[in-house]
């Protein structure tokens, strides 16, 4: 692909939309704007040929920079969609959107007033190319986050411990390997309790109130029984959700699901990624399907909600595999189910090894596995999208008996901010009377994070302030 524009504010966007067409192109952008109009026109070769095209839009004059900025974005990448989808004779399921959150675009539009919640399908479908069946399951979602709540005294906690038992073929997480890094998780847990420590007194200045606990990564649960007692005896704020990361099923023990248990910890994940043996050797995961089933035996017998991450388009996986994968999940009947569309990563394993993978073949994972899960009465509740998902697809979480994850819906939707610890958190505030969002990050990696650590807390008091 060769871009060129003269408004570098969005290149980002033309490149992101023409990246997902997959297609050998030139094309150089420009665009005028003049008094109540823009003016997009666009110069194209594809396929030896030589095309022209241009586009005008009418605009009011009072609208805001923002305001502006926003139809700017809307209406070039619409216009080059339909462009695109003409020339290489190819639709996208999501349209025009490159971004990761349709949903909160579509929350967007109702609470400003543009349209009705009932509108919301048919305007995603109308005005930004969005095919049928996703514009359905936005509204579908939409319908399915009643837990809500704009209160910017409300916040979510977030603690990150970035290490994984191996590194798998897709991941591209900023995650060390624990061999690596095992003589150092004493000094990072008490650097992370340290931090903690710190923003309890902001907590506490700022009389904010902790909505629901997160403990993610990489693999939380890398850490043995007592380190985890030790981090978790830092958390003692009372909500009503606490998650922890069990993701790989190799990592858990009875031992310490009972320290999750005695902290109040209310919802662990397990995550297969597939059924298939083969598969998982293949993307570099060690555990068994036999060690899935007892950490979930397990995981039942504490009482935990349990939530399982699977992933279309693993290499060698074809349609009927995957099938197999999800009948095995509807067995176990967790409450919750996240069905992601494999995402080929910069700086993953897997993107340099030149794997052959299928679009078509992720398209028809992820169409089973909404058809099937609906079928079975699980229902969408938060869903979100990456760069490089093959088929241009996304991530979808599901639940049953009314066992939503809030936090995911929170974090998805961007609707509460999150005071974030760890090596790579990432804070956040937002200003819902200003619909406005600040993001503060914490260096990323462990050593940095151990050597910075007061740096990090100086930062988060300002941030906070």
């Amino acid at each position: 692909m060769e871009l060129k524009t003269n408004k570098e504010e969005l290149y980002q966007d033309i490149f992101d939309l023409v990246n997902l067409f997959e297609v050998d192109i030139a094309i150089t952008h420009e665009e005028r704007i003049n008094e109540g109009e823009i003016n997009n026109s666009f110069d194209i070769n594809f396929n030896d040929k030589s095309y022209h095209f241009a586009f005008t839009a009418k605009y009011d004059k009072k609208l805001g920079e923002r305001e502006l900025f926003s139809l700017r974005r809307k209406n070039l990448k619409v216009n080059l969609y339909d462009l695109l989808s003409k020339l290489t004779k190819k639709t996208l399921p999501w349209g025009s959107l490159t971004g990761i959150r349709p949903t909160k675009l579509a929350r967007n539009l109702i609470e400003s007033g543009q349209i009705k919640e009932y509108m919301a399908a048919e305007t995603l479908e109308r005005e930004y190319r969005v095919r049928k069946d996703k514009a359905k399951l936005v509204a579908n979602i939409l319908k399915n986050q009643k837990c809500i709540i704009r209160n910017d005294n409300l916040v979510d906690y977030y603690v990150n411990i970035p290490v994984c038992p191996s590194r798998c073929l897709y991941c591209s997480f900023i995650s060390s390997e624990l061999e690596r890094v095992k003589n150092r998780l004493d000094e990072y847990l008490d650097a992370v309790i340290k931090e903690i420590d710190a923003t309890k007194e902001i907590i506490a200045k700022k009389s904010l109130i902790v909505r629901n606990i997160y403990i993610g990564g990489g693999t939380p649960t890398v850490l043995n029984a007592q380190q985890l007692d030790k981090l978790l005896s830092a958390l003692t704020f009372p909500v009503g959700e606490f998650t922890v990361e069990c993701g790989r099923p190799d990592t858990i023990t009875a031992e310490k699901l009972k320290v999750l248990k005695k902290h109040n910890v209310t919802r662990i994940s397990i995550n297969p990624q597939t059924f298939c043996e083969a598969t998982l050797k293949r993307i570099g995961r060690k555990h068994k399907n036999k060690e899935v089933l007892e950490a979930y035996s397990l995981a039942l017998e504490e009482g935990f909600k349990v939530n399982m991450d699977v992933i279309a388009g693993l290499p060698g996986e074809k349609l009927g595999i995957f099938k197999r994968t999800m009948q095995t999940l509807l067995d176990l009947a967790p409450e919750n189910i996240t069905v992601h569309a494999l995402s080929v990563k910069n700086g993953s394993l897997l993107r340099d090894s030149g794997t052959s993978l299928s679009n078509s073949e992720a398209c028809k994972m992820m169409d089973y596995a909404e058809k099937l899960l609906s079928e079975n009465g699980y229902k969408p509740y938060y869903m979100y999208r990456q760069k490089h998902q093959l088929g241009g697809l996304e991530n979808v979480g599901y639940f049953r008996d009314d066992n939503v994850c809030v936090f995911n819906v929170d974090s998805m939707e961007e609707t509460s901010s999150v005071i974030a610890v760890g090596a790579n958190a990432m804070s956040k505030r937002v200003f819902s009377l200003e619909n406005r969002i600040e993001r503060e990050a914490n260096v990323k990696f462990i050593e940095d994070y151990i050597s910075r650590l007061d740096e990090m807390i100086a930062r988060k008091q300002e941030f906070f302030k």
